[in-house]
């Protein structure tokens, strides 16, 4: 058999075939060969006239995966030998939660402290070690480490690292990706105080920054070894990954710079007894994602939210909440303000008496009633302040019947600037998913005439992103 070659194959073949290799401990020859086995067979299985399942048109869950890993920022992490190799780990997760694609390269020395599995399980990715694997070098796999990233990260980098990439050495594998790389490389120096001092490090820094080596660290603090402390300390794994993010996506303009927003997210909950409650289905996704795209256009945040199961968003002054009445009183705190975004879905009633203790089915006898009252209405209280009003508010209306007709007899019932629309019927999935279709309702301040511009369905992250985007250019306008 003639052998076998990927180099003139498609790229995107060609990296799907080196992630099933990867994934099945196999050569990329040999999962070749697999594949090629695997089609004859199939063809002979359809020569045999069995009847066959039409081809799907929707994707599988390892093209959403590569879908995914496709629209991430990549990162080649290199992990120096030194004791704090072990950091490393922390910072393959740091980057995953800013949603960097880490691929991890261990120096032989690395792997004195850290081992290669541990590093390809939370990098969710085969680890390398060898300048000489066979599975990866046969088409110059280093070179591939080296180029096919965003960015290449050394942590930590050791004073024996750090003086091969200043003098152009390459006798291992994260030394041949250093040198053979053409992008951006950020290097978080660790290593003992007089290490760090000495005059042949301090050449080697010099060389390092004259080539264009981005630096973090070090920070000063207590050494590894007892009764040492000085410079010398490497980055914390937080420190490191915010400033790999901060290279791989340059900060956007800002237009919401010394703004103060304030947000409301998510459900209340209405107690009847210590174990009910009333509420609505609200997850939250669409009012925390408007706190994030606030906070990337630069905005002061203060998100007020009802119980939701979310990660609290970076950067963002988060304020929990359970009732309507704690909600609106977070949210009179919160004034003054420049935008008031109000996302969340809060219930409309309450329990007149909440039971101290459960209350309990007694046999053959109907539950006693409940009675009601009117919650406060946020919306309506912020939009008819007469002091402390923010020039800016907008209100979500969520309907499952004659959407653009109910939206418009509350953006003038309550009085606010903006409605944002949307139909969470059962069947449209809205409520608790991903994606969202609005309509934004706004209202001419001169003339009371509601303009109603319908938006394409979207995911919700984009949703808030278009919706920050308008706010922007009102301000922006409204300010020239």
């Amino acid at each position: 058999m003639a052998n076998l070659s990927i180099r003139n194959l498609d790229d995107a073949i060609r990296d799907e075939i080196r992630l099933r290799a990867a994934r099945n401990g196999r050569s990329v020859e040999d999962e070749v060969r697999v594949i090629l086995r695997e089609a004859s067979q199939g063809g002979h299985t359809a020569a045999a006239g069995l009847p066959q399942e039409p081809p799907s048109t929707a994707p599988n869950s390892r093209e959403i995966l590569r879908q995914h890993e496709g629209s991430q920022p990549k990162v080649t992490l290199i992990v120096g030998g030194g004791i704090a190799a072990y950091k490393s780990l922390d910072l393959i997760r740091r980057m995953k939660e800013r949603g960097i694609h880490v691929r991890v390269v261990l120096t032989q020395a690395a792997q004195r402290f850290v081992t290669a599995l541990a590093a390809s399980a939370l990098s969710n990715e085969r680890a390398y070690t060898d300048l000489f694997d066979p599975q990866s070098e046969f088409d110059a796999g280093h070179i591939r480490l080296a180029r096919e990233c965003d960015l290449i990260v050394v942590a930590p980098a050791t004073a024996d690292l750090m003086a091969k990439m200043a003098n152009g050495h390459a006798d291992d594998l994260a030394s041949a990706i250093l040198l053979a790389s053409n992008k951006p490389i950020l290097i978080a120096p660790a290593m003992n105080p007089l290490m760090w001092g000495n005059a042949a490090t301090r050449r080697n820094v010099a060389q390092l920054q004259r080539d264009g080596i981005r630096m973090i660290g070090p920070n000063a603090g207590e050494m590894a070894e007892r009764n040492e402390a000085g410079v010398g300390r490497m980055a914390e794994p937080t420190e490191i990954a915010e400033a790999a993010n901060t290279l791989l996506r340059p900060q956007r303009p800002q237009p919401l710079k010394g703004k103060r927003v304030l947000i409301t997210a998510g459900p209340t909950h209405e107690p009847i007894d210590p174990v009910r409650y009333i509420a609505n289905r609200s997850s939250g996704k669409q009012g925390y994602a408007i706190a994030d795209a606030a906070r990337a256009a630069g905005a002061d945040v203060i998100l007020v939210s009802g119980p939701v199961e979310l990660d609290e968003p970076r950067g963002v002054n988060v304020k929990h909440v359970e009732s309507a009445r704690d909600m609106l009183a977070a949210v009179e705190a919160a004034l003054p303000v420049d935008i008031a975004i109000f996302a969340a879905a809060v219930a409309d009633w309450r329990v007149v008496n909440e039971g101290a203790q459960k209350l309990k089915k007694k046999a053959g006898e109907a539950m006693a009633p409940l009675q009601l009252t009117e919650n406060p209405d946020i919306l309506a209280t912020i939009s008819k302040l007469e002091a402390n009003r923010p020039p800016l508010v907008i209100g979500f209306a969520a309907e499952t019947e004659h959407l653009i007709d109910n939206a418009t007899a509350k953006i003038k019932r309550k009085g606010c600037d903006w409605i944002v629309a949307n139909d969470v019927s059962p069947a449209t999935g809205i409520m608790g998913g991903d994606s969202n279709t609005v309509n934004l309702l706004t209202r001419d301040k001169a003339t009371g005439e509601i303009a109603v511009d319908s938006w394409a369905p979207m995911s919700k992250e984009d949703v808030a992103a278009t919706l920050v985007a308008r706010i922007a250019s009102s301000v922006t306008k409204d300010n020239a």
